[in-house]
């Protein structure tokens, strides 16, 4: 008995081909009006957004804007906001630490767990959110926050539509230090990534540890698994992502290869990698193109 299959559902590629083909000149936020009028939920990331456009030929023009932020790179594509940063997570001080933060950072409800350990200097809170991001794999392609005590933390410039009312503490000058217990018990708190997929961490500060002589910081321990890819669509859409490029038979499991460039292993880590990754910092607005 053949296996009933509903109506095959529009992903964002196709909806961004679509819209693109009939209107080259629709920025990312025009697009994002677009997405959830169309009744879609979540959003559209800017590096999904800026490949479609370089699939289809479309040219990015660039331009210099003044930024008020002083790690800003200053550029920026009509249209957007800026989320990538241009500066490492190493370069901001020179200093070497006496000490360091142990973490360990897992994705919520992954079966079975996607996990990272890694040693961080004292830094903000946004920096953590940039070693996080790049000890798991993500492309820091969305907006994110992170949950603390009950009390949520946010960047005031990218969340600046929901920052005072939602009552945002600022992320960029809250350090570790004042947020985990001085006494170096272990502590939980939140960090949740893409409010479209809703990506929740768990956030497990494990101590603090002399640093090793020697050791250049931030640095990845261990962990587990393979980041799941940006816009799959959650928990759920990775599930189901999974099973399609596993099954040759499945009527995806091309598409979905293709998608994700080819290969996907989902069992596939790297420590040595992740730290190279972490050491480097996010990428800024030219490696989005």
């Amino acid at each position: 008995m053949a296996k009933k299959t509903g109506p095959k559902k529009e992903t964002k590629s196709d909806f961004l081909r679509n819209a693109l083909g009939k209107n080259p000149n629709l920025d990312h936020h025009q697009i994002n009006l677009r997405w959830v009028k169309s009744g879609h939920a979540g959003t559209i990331s800017s590096a999904l957004y800026y490949h479609v456009r370089a699939e289809l030929g479309i040219k990015t023009e660039w331009t210099w804007v003044q930024s008020s932020e002083p790690e800003s790179t200053g550029l920026e594509p009509p249209g957007t906001v800026e989320v990538g940063r241009a500066k490492s997570a190493t370069s901001r001080s020179a200093k070497a630490p006496t000490e360091v933060y142990q973490v360990r950072v897992s994705l919520v409800d992954s079966q079975p767990t996607i996990w990272r350990r890694i040693q961080v200097a004292d830094c903000t809170l946004d920096t953590l959110h940039e070693l996080i991001q790049t000890a798991m794999g993500w492309t820091n392609s969305h907006l994110h926050h992170f949950e603390i005590n009950d009390k949520l933390y946010g960047d005031p410039m990218l969340l600046r539509e929901t920052f005072e009312d939602l009552n945002y503490a600022n992320s960029t000058t809250t350090m570790l230090s004042e947020i985990v217990p001085q006494n170096g018990r272990p502590f939980r708190f939140t960090y949740e990534y893409d409010f479209g997929d809703s990506w929740e961490h768990a956030v497990l500060f494990e101590g603090r540890l002399p640093a090793e002589p020697g050791q250049r910081y931030p640095v990845c321990l261990e962990g587990a698994r393979a980041c799941p890819p940006e816009d799959v669509g959650g928990l759920w859409g990775y599930a189901e992502f999974l099973e399609a490029i596993a099954d040759p038979d499945h009527a995806e499991h091309k598409e979905m290869l293709i998608w994700v460039g080819g290969h996907f292993d989902p069992e596939a880590f790297d420590p040595a990698l992740a730290t190279k990754r972490m050491k480097k910092g996010l990428p800024n607005w030219r490696e989005l193109r």
